[in-house]
C-alpha cells in the first residue's frame, strides 16, 4: 500500500511555486485556483517575503494550491478516481483539505474557497486572543501531554517521533519555556495563535456555516483522519470532521499508527515537503519516503506510483445481517456474517 501525504501550515516557503510555473500548464490552473481563492497565488507563491506569507490567511491556500498542483502532475485525478493500486491519503492539518480533494471529496475549485475561509477564519480568530504555540521535542507523549493541562495548555498536535506541540495562552507558554517537563526541549513557533484549541471555535463556528452548502463527492480512496486515526470513506463524515478539527487536536501520531497497521509500504509526501517525510522516516522504518520538493523530484515520485499501480486493494468486508431490523433477537443467536 501505498500513502500520499500533504503538509500543513509551517511547510510554505518564500518563492514556493516558482519551479512549477515552468511546467506547461500550471500558471493557467494556478491562475484559476487562485480566482477560488480570492488571492493571487502566483504573486504570493512566487514573489511574497516570507514573513507575507506567513500570515494564515496566505499560508493555507498557498499550501493547498502546491499540494494540489503536484497531484495534478503526477496524474493524481484531484475531482475522482487514483492510480490503479493499493492508496490511501493523509493530511496534517490544513493538508486534510489538500487530501480530501485528492480523494474526490471536494473538487479542487471546493478545496481552494474552503481552505480560503478556513485561512481567514482562523486568522481573525487567532486576533480576539494573544495565544501562541510551543513545539517539545523529547519526553514520554504522555507524561508531557499531562504536564501541558497542569498549565492549561493543550497538546494541539502529537505528531509522533517524540513531538508534540502545545499551545494557549501565551504567560502559560512562557511558564512552560522556564520550567520545562524532564529531558524536554521547548522552541517557541512563530505562528499566530493557539491553532487546534477552543480558542479556534470561531474559526470552526465560521466552517459550519457554509458546510451545509458543500456537495461532497464519493471518495475513491480512503482518507486517514486528523481526529482519530480512522480511514474515512464517506465524503459527508469528511467535511464534518474537517469543520470540527480546526478546534481539535491534530493526531497525527494515530494516523501514522494506522498506516503502520495497514502494512503501508511506501509514502509520498507533497509539496511543500519534507516535513512530514522527516517524521515518517522515524516513525515507518523500513518504509520508501519520498518528498516532492521541487518538479525535479516528479520523475521518482511517477516511478513509485507505478510500482503501486498493479497491487490489489485490500479486500472490503462484507456485513450480511438477513433478520429484519427492530426484531427481538435471542441470546446467543446467529445474526449475520462478515466477510
Amino acid at each position: 500500500m501505498l500513502a500520499i501525504l500533504a503538509p500543513g501550515q509551517g511547510a510554505q516557503a518564500s518563492g514556493m511555486l516558482r519551479p512549477w510555473l515552468e511546467l506547461p500548464g500550471v500558471a493557467a490552473r494556478l491562475r484559476w485556483f487562485a480566482a477560488a481563492a480570492g488571492i493571487d497565488l502566483v504573486e504570493l507563491g512566487t514573489e511574497a517575503p516570507a514573513e507575507t506569507i506567513k500570515d494564515t490567511a496566505v499560508a493555507q491556500p498557498l499550501i493547498v494550491a502546491a499540494g494540489l498542483i503536484a497531484a495534478e502532475q503526477l496524474g493524481l485525478p484531484v475531482a475522482g478516481g487514483a492510480p490503479a493500486g493499493a492508496l490511501l491519503v493523509a493530511g496534517h492539518s490544513v493538508g486534510e483539505i489538500t487530501a480530501a480533494a485528492l480523494t474526490g471529496t471536494l473538487s479542487p475549485e471546493a478545496a481552494l474557497a474552503l481552505v480560503a475561509l478556513r485561512g481567514r477564519a482562523m486568522a481573525q480568530a487567532s486576533a480576539r486572543t494573544p495565544t501562541g504555540m510551543s513545539a517539545l521535542l523529547g519526553g514520554d507523549p504522555d507524561e508531557v501531554a499531562a504536564h501541558l493541562e497542569g498549565l492549561g495548555l493543550t497538546p494541539a498536535n502529537r505528531n509522533g517521533a517524540g513531538q508534540i506541540v502545545a499551545a494557549g495562552d501565551l504567560d502559560a507558554l512562557a511558564k512552560l519555556a522556564a520550567e520545562p517537563p524532564a529531558g524536554v526541549r521547548v522552541r517557541a513557533l512563530a505562528v499566530a495563535g493557539a491553532f487546534h484549541t477552543h480558542y479556534m471555535d470561531s474559526g470552526r463556528e465560521a466552517l459550519a456555516e457554509v458546510a451545509p452548502g458543500i456537495r461532497p463527492g464519493t471518495p475513491r480512496v480512503g482518507q486517514v483522519s486528523n481526529a482519530d486515526g480512522a480511514v474515512v470513506a464517506d465524503g459527508a463524515q469528511m467535511v464534518a470532521r474537517l469543520v470540527g478539527q480546526v478546534a481539535a487536536p491534530v493526531r497525527w501520531d494515530l494516523c501514522l499508527a494506522t498506516l503502520r497497521e495497514l502494512g503501508v509500504r511506501a509514502v509520498i509526501e507533497l509539496p511543500p515537503a519534507g516535513t512530514l517525510a522527516g517524521i515518517a522516516r522515524r516513525e515507518l522504518p523500513g518504509v520508501k519516503i519520498l518528498a516532492v520538493k521541487s518538479p525535479a523530484d516528479l520523475p521518482a515520485a511517477r516511478e513509485l506510483l507505478a510500482e503501486f499501480a498493479g497491487t490489489e486493494q485490500p479486500p472490503a468486508t462484507t456485513v450480511t445481517i438477513p433478520a429484519p431490523a427492530g426484531e427481538p433477537v435471542s441470546a446467543g443467536a446467529r445474526v449475520g456474517e462478515a466477510r
